[in-house]
C-alpha cells in the first residue's frame, strides 16, 4: 500500500483522498436564518450522527479563507438550525443551491424550494424533504487552519423535533428504500442506496 503524509501535501489533495476515501457520506440540507431574516438552505457532507441520548448530530462546515459561511454564521447567530436529509426526489434543488449567493440572497428563493414553519425552533424547514429535524446548537467548535485563524467550524445539534412523511414511517422505524436518501462520493458524483444485506452481530 502507499503511504502519504497530509503534512507533505496540500489542503486540496488531502481534500481528495478524504473525499474519495471516506464514501458514501450522508448529506445533511440545512436551514438557517440569518440576523436580517434571509432564510439560507446549502448541503454538507461532513455530516453524522453524535449521540442518542440526547439525540445529536454533526454537520462540520469548511471555511473560505478564513471567513465563516452563512450557514455556520447563522446557526451561531440563531443557535438553531434544520437538517433535512437529501432524497431523489430532492437533489437536483439541493444542488442548484451549492450556488455561491450573497449572504442577503435565498438559495431557497433560487431553487424553488417551499419554506415550512417548525413545530419548537424559529427557523423554517423545507416541505420537499421527507425526513428533517430541528435543532437548537448544542456547541459550536472552531477547529483546524494556520496561524490561529481556524478553517472549520464543527456545529453539533440537539434535535429537538424529528419530522418524517407517513409514507416511510412504521412502528418507529424509517423504510429505506421509501427514504431514498442520496449521498456524496468524490467530485460531482452522488450515489443511491444500492443493493442492501444484513449481517447479524455477534452474541
Amino acid at each position: 500500500m502507499r503511504s502519504i503524509n497530509p503534512d507533505n501535501q496540500s489542503e486540496r489533495d488531502n481534500y481528495k483522498l478524504l473525499t474519495g476515501g471516506i464514501i458514501p457520506r450522508p448529506i445533511a440540507f440545512v436551514t438557517t436564518e440569518s440576523e436580517s431574516g434571509v432564510l439560507n438552505a446549502a448541503p454538507f457532507s461532513y455530516f453524522n450522527i453524535v449521540s442518542a441520548d440526547p439525540p445529536l448530530i454533526s454537520v462540520s462546515v469548511q471555511r473560505k479563507a478564513g471567513e465563516q459561511k452563512d450557514t455556520a454564521r447563522n446557526a451561531v447567530f440563531k443557535g438553531e438550525f434544520v437538517v433535512h436529509i437529501v432524497d431523489e426526489s430532492n437533489v437536483d434543488k439541493v444542488n442548484m443551491t451549492s450556488a455561491s449567493l450573497p449572504a442577503d440572497e435565498s438559495e431557497v428563493d433560487l431553487a424553488g424550494l417551499t419554506p415550512v414553519k417548525s413545530d419548537v425552533i424559529s427557523v423554517p424547514g423545507l416541505e420537499e424533504s421527507r425526513f428533517r429535524m430541528e435543532c437548537v446548537l448544542e456547541q459550536h467548535i472552531p477547529l483546524g487552519g494556520q496561524d490561529g485563524v481556524p478553517s472549520t467550524d464543527l456545529l453539533i445539534g440537539r434535535i429537538v423535533r424529528f419530522h418524517i412523511a407517513e409514507s416511510i414511517y412504521e412502528k418507529g422505524r424509517i423504510d429505506p428504500e421509501g427514504l431514498g436518501a442520496v449521498s456524496r462520493l468524490a467530485g460531482s458524483y452522488y450515489a443511491k442506496l444500492g443493493e442492501m444485506f444484513s449481517l447479524e452481530r455477534p452474541k
